[in-house]
C-alpha cells in the first residue's frame, strides 16, 4: 500500500482515538485543555488529516484512562502515519482536502463514481485533462496547471497496478458529458474512443451511460459522488466504506451506515437507468463519430 502513503493508517488511529476519547466521555474541549492543545488539533488526529506522533497518541490514550496494551498498539500505529505517498510531491498543486481522497483511493479495492457532467479523471486522456484543468484554473501559472495534470496522469495508473491488486473502477457517466466538447472536437473524439477502448479491454473497469432518454435521476438533486470499499489489511479490520464528495471550497467524507445506505440506494437506483456496458460502449462510439463527422 506504499502508493496510499499513511491515509488509512491515520484513518484508523484517528478513528480508534475518538472511540476512546467518545467512550470515555471527555469532550474534545476538555481533551484540548488538558493536554494543553488546540480543538482543531484534536479534530485533526481524529479526522485522520494529519501524522500523528507516537507520544501524542500515547498522551491521549493516557487521558482516557487506555490500558496498557491499547497504548502500546496506538503508539505502534502513530509510527506507521509518518509513511509519505507519491503525491506528497505535489502538496503545491493538491489541495488539503483532496489529499486524504487521493491516499483513499490508492487504497481501495472498488471505487464507484456518479460522473453526470464530466468524464471521470481516472478516464480521462491527456488532452481532455489539460483543457479541464487549464480552464477550471486559470489563474495559476502555467507550471502549476502542469503539475496538477501530471498529478491526474499519476493518479490513473493504479488502474493497470498489479501489486497490490489494481481496484475495480465502476463509473456511471451523464450523456451530458459525453455531449460536452472541448474546444478541438477531434480530441473530444479522441477522448471518447478512449474511454470506449479502456471499458472494453481493461477488465476492472466497467462504463455505464445515464441517457438523456432514461429521463431524470430519481435522486435528481445528487451531484458528483465516489463510494470507495476497502480491502482487509494485515490483522486489523478494513476501512468502512467510504463516500466522497467534493465541491470548489471542500469535501465530504461518509461513512456513517446510515450514509452509506442512502448512497448505496442511489447507486442501485442509477444503475438501474444506464444503459448495460455494451448498450455503454456503443452509444460512446456513435457519439464519438458524430464529432468526426463535424470535422
Amino acid at each position: 500500500m506504499d502508493d496510499a502513503g499513511s491515509t488509512v493508517p491515520r484513518r484508523q488511529l484517528g478513528r480508534y482515538l475518538r472511540e476512546l476519547r467518545e467512550d470515555a466521555h471527555v469532550t474534545v474541549a476538555a481533551a484540548a485543555k488538558a493536554l494543553e492543545w488546540s480543538p482543531p488539533r484534536i479534530w485533526r488526529y481524529e479526522g485522520g488529516q494529519v501524522p500523528i506522533h507516537p507520544n501524542d497518541a500515547e498522551a491521549m490514550c493516557r487521558l482516557y484512562g487506555a490500558p496498557a496494551e491499547t497504548i502500546k498498539t496506538m503508539r505502534d500505529l502513530a509510527r506507521e502515519t509518518k509513511s509519505r505517498g507519491w503525491y506528497h510531491s505535489y502538496d503545491h498543486a493538491i489541495k488539503e482536502w483532496f489529499k486524504l481522497y487521493v491516499g483513499l483511493e490508492a487504497a481501495a479495492s472498488t471505487i464507484r463514481q456518479y460522473e453526470p457532467n464530466v468524464i471521470p479523471g481516472l478516464l480521462q486522456s491527456l488532452e481532455y485533462m489539460t483543457e479541464i484543468i487549464t480552464t477550471g484554473n486559470p489563474d495559476l501559472k502555467p507550471s502549476d496547471q502542469q503539475a496538477k495534470i501530471e498529478v491526474r496522469s499519476k493518479r490513473q495508473k493504479l488502474l493497470a497496478r498489479v501489486v497490490p491488486q489494481a481496484p475495480d473502477l465502476d463509473v456511471v457517466i451523464g450523456e451530458a458529458a459525453l455531449r460536452r466538447p472541448l474546444k478541438d472536437r477531434a480530441a473530444m473524439a479522441r477522448q471518447l474512443r478512449h474511454l470506449a477502448a479502456v471499458a472494453t479491454q481493461r477488465h476492472n473497469v466497467t462504463v455505464r451511460v445515464l441517457t438523456f432518454a432514461a429521463g431524470l435521476p430519481n435522486r435528481p438533486e445528487v451531484g458528483p459522488f465516489s463510494i470507495l470499499t476497502f480491502p482487509k489489511v494485515s490483522v486489523r479490520p478494513p476501512e468502512p466504506t467510504t463516500v466522497y464528495s467534493d465541491g470548489p471550497c471542500g469535501a465530504i467524507y461518509l461513512d456513517k451506515t446510515a450514509e452509506i445506505d442512502t448512497y448505496e440506494g442511489i447507486w442501485s437506483s442509477l444503475k438501474q437507468q444506464c444503459l448495460t456496458p455494451l448498450e455503454s460502449t456503443e452509444f460512446i462510439t456513435r457519439i464519438a463519430k458524430e464529432y468526426d463527422d463535424e470535422g
